[in-house]
């Protein structure tokens, strides 16, 4: 099992202590920089001040991403999924003559 790792990340200026693996820290450190980056564009372009609205928007941007990543990927997988049964009726019919 590998050994955790403590670190310190900064979002919204709040430091937030974790202990994760090594194979997370990256991918968390990314993240705390993207949120970060929203949260400024927010703040910005809507002259938001409320960090708890901040977040808020924030969360439902990256939910709402993800949400229609899966949407995204469900619609490739049907249609993939329609072309194989394509083939499928063409290689059986093909076979069967």
């Amino acid at each position: 099992m590998a050994e955790k790792l403590k670190i310190k990340l900064s979002i919204a200026n709040r430091v937030y202590p974790l202990t994760i693996l090594p194979s997370q820290e990256e991918g968390l450190r990314i993240a705390a920089k993207k949120i970060d980056a929203m949260i400024s564009q927010f703040e910005q372009s809507y002259s938001v001040r409320d960090k708890q609205d901040v977040l808020a928007m924030c969360a439902l941007q990256f939910a709402s991403q993800v949400e229609q990543k899966t949407l995204d990927n469900e619609h490739v997988s049907e249609h993939i999924e329609d072309k194989l049964k394509g083939l499928n009726t063409k290689l059986e019919a093909h076979l069967s003559s």
